[in-house]
């Protein structure tokens, strides 16, 4: 009896069907282990296994749904309801970063834009560098990791701001680098440097009235460097923070998320809150939505930002962040 169907697809057939199965069932077993890392990112547990994956929820939530879009396009049914399921669990583990809320501004209120970027210690191009600042047109900018080449052209790097101040050259791990905040504005630093910390505080005579700005680069987190060095660092900024009166911002590498577990020590400790972090930072060589946002800016709570966006490459490979503000309305 014919039956229309060629003689080696009907041969083909049993073995698709056990790929198909296999398929599934590993994409499942793969959607089911998300599912659970994304409750137990959920919970917010501050050991540093869970710590280190809650640095990659947003790229791991893309993944997630790109795999789940190609189950569903092959017809993985039940692995594609598992997928779907992992994808929105990881979305929401991921979404305070992309979305942390913002009060009202102020009407009226001037608006200070910031720049601010790890330039990377390595790199020498203060010909990008410059462009990357004169396409932002920034009123303040702070930069980490400002390498021996560039601070030897400090003035052709930052030329039309010429109040400045520095940090101590950082040597450790990572060569000699300094980190500067510049303005348009006068500009007083303030000499609060703790040890066990890279950073950099002065005080702005901006529009909004004295603007307290401090430049931070945290170390990496473990398994890169020792478990604590990132809660004492940021122990250390917290007594920066309570040295100041007045309007804060606080930008800079932090080597981790604004919802992990040094995200919320510095909400519930220094009492700032960050700035959206999508797209990503970092590394710059990747698409920035696949990026995470190691690369942040935080506000006290009298101020507000009013946008947030990737500025131009600037030769790092960190990508740079510009941030605008301006007093929060009471």
């Amino acid at each position: 009896m014919e039956t229309g169907v060629h003689p080696e697809a009907q041969a083909r057939s049993p073995i698709r069907s056990i790929i198909h199965r296999t398929l599934g069932g590993l994409a499942g077993l793969g959607f089911a282990g998300a599912t659970v890392l994304a409750v137990l990112l959920k919970a917010e547990i501050g050991h540093r296994w869970i710590d280190i994956f809650a640095q990659f929820t947003a790229p791991m939530f893309i993944a997630l749904a790109v795999a789940t879009g190609l189950t569903a396009v092959i017809r993985l049914k039940k692995a594609a309801w598992a997928g779907l399921l992992a994808s929105l669990l990881m979305f929401v583990c991921a979404a305070p970063q992309w979305f942390p809320g913002s009060p009202a501004p102020e009407p009226q209120a001037p608006v200070i834009r910031l720049y601010s970027a790890n330039v990377y210690y390595l790199n020498d191009d203060v010909a990008a560098m410059r462009r990357s600042i004169e396409a932002a047109d920034p009123d303040l900018i702070i930069l980490i990791e400002l390498g021996r080449g560039p601070l030897g052209e400090l003035d052709r790097l930052l030329e039309g701001y010429p109040y400045r101040a520095g940090s101590m050259r950082m040597d450790e791990t990572r060569g000699p680098s300094r980190s500067i905040i510049a303005s348009r504005w006068p500009l007083r630093q303030i000499d609060n440097r703790p040890d066990g910390l890279h950073s950099v505080t002065a005080v702005a005579e901006t529009p909004l009235g004295e603007l307290n700005l401090v430049g931070v680069h945290l170390t990496r987190p473990w398994p890169f460097q020792y478990q604590w060095g990132q809660i004492s660092q940021t122990m250390a900024l917290g007594n920066i923070r309570r040295t100041l009166d007045g309007p804060v911002i606080i930008a800079g590498d932090f080597n981790s998320v604004s919802n992990a577990r040094i995200g919320r020590q510095m909400k519930q400790d220094l009492g700032v809150s960050p700035a959206g972090g999508f797209p990503g930072t970092w590394p710059s060589n990747l698409p920035s939505p696949f990026g995470i946002t190691i690369d942040q800016v935080w506000r006290s709570p009298d101020l507000t930002f009013t946008s947030r966006r990737l500025g131009r490459p600037n030769g790092s490979d960190h990508r740079p962040v510009v941030t605008e503000f301006t007093r929060a309305k009471p």
